[in-house]
């Protein structure tokens, strides 16, 4: 419900009549409630730890070994009793995670793309295993994310709905994270500072990326002061330079966190999350590794507070981006005093 304790309250409906309280289990019930009429598709699927423990599990590379296998078979809900023939016999047993996924799967058809699927990757097998497809309830191919198991329309909640009904996915649901979280459990999945530190070449690159628009920041505020700056479409000429400034500290965001994204492993723990849907997004990753970037109050730079400054550490008229709530830092390298008096701003 997202509550929080700065006044929310929450309300208790008790239907009385028989009448009532049968229509009130029709329409609340909560596997009734997983397809919503508002978009008609899912408004529930496979989040955190169990989405990431999905991506983990149907890894091309993912291969278990008979003990584990047995153990994740007692964790299967509705299980037939039949132990799948493994899929490596030689020098030893070994069953991928695909198939131990499939056990959880009703009898439904998906073929779909992964999050992390280019749009140049057009073969029928893609290389790096970015097409699912399930075939009678049977994984055959790709990597399951957010975007097969997750409440997208037409995966594989939604079809299991529309072809199943509302207990069956319920079951679904249930099934798939109770095996993926005992292999989880047993996998282990961790995150720690090595997560966010890039290498050198790369820091060196954030680095000059944002001494470059700080540079670039500079000879606009020369300009500005000299009138010599060439005003937008409809724009007085600070609007101009306010418009200008943004642009070039946004880009110097937006590209030294494509160069730090770059220099993460596929392995990486953030990476993981990111590429699974299940936390994170590319710029979480450029401002823990990269530059946190410019802070904003009501959709413009920090403003003067004091007589014609931020703070009272800067000169009177200042422009510059430190001064108006610029974070050059990363999370990982920490923010100075005033960095972090703008972050705080910025965040309430």
């Amino acid at each position: 419900y997202n509550a929080d304790f700065d006044g929310d309250e929450m309300n208790l409906h008790v239907p009385q009549s028989h009448q009532t309280r049968a229509e009130v289990q029709e329409l609340m019930l909560v596997p009734h409630c997983v397809v919503s009429p508002q978009s008609n598709k899912p408004v529930m699927g496979i989040i955190q730890d169990t989405l990431l423990g999905c991506m983990l599990l149907t890894q091309r590379d993912t291969f278990i070994e008979r003990d584990l296998v047995m153990n994740l078979l007692m964790h299967v809900g509705g299980w037939d009793g039949v132990v799948p023939q493994p899929a490596i016999l030689k020098p030893k047993p070994l069953w991928t995670g695909k198939q131990i996924f499939s056990l959880v799967l009703p009898k439904v058809n998906i073929s779909r793309t992964n999050i992390t699927h280019g749009d140049a990757d057009d073969t029928p097998m893609s290389v790096s295993d970015t097409k699912v497809v399930i075939s009678s309830g049977v994984l055959l191919r790709g990597i399951v994310d957010k975007k097969t198991v997750g409440s997208s329309a037409g995966g594989l909640v939604h079809v299991t709905w529309k072809e199943y009904g509302p207990r069956r996915t319920d079951e679904l649901m249930s099934r798939i994270q109770v095996v993926v979280n005992h292999y989880v459990l047993h996998r282990g999945q961790s995150i720690g500072i090595g997560d966010t530190i890039a290498d050198d070449a790369t820091m060196k690159d954030v680095i000059e990326t944002i001494q470059k628009a700080k540079a670039a920041v500079k000879d606009l505020i020369k300009k500005a002061q000299k009138k010599e700056l060439t005003l937008l479409h409809g724009k007085s000429m600070m609007e101009s330079f306010e418009t200008e400034v943004n642009r070039h500290l946004n880009g110097a965001r937006d590209n030294s966190g494509t160069s730090a994204n770059k220099s993460l492993l596929k392995s990486n723990n953030i990476k993981r999350m990111v590429s699974a849907g299940s936390k994170g997004s590319f710029i979480n990753i450029s401002q823990i590794c990269a530059c946190v970037g410019q802070q904003n109050v009501e959709g413009k730079r920090i403003g003067y507070g004091f007589k014609k400054r931020t703070l009272p550490h800067f000169v009177v008229d200042d422009l510059a981006p430190e001064s108006r709530g610029f974070v050059e830092n990363s999370y990982l390298r920490g923010l100075t005093p005033p960095e972090f008096f703008f972050h705080a701003m910025g965040g309430r």
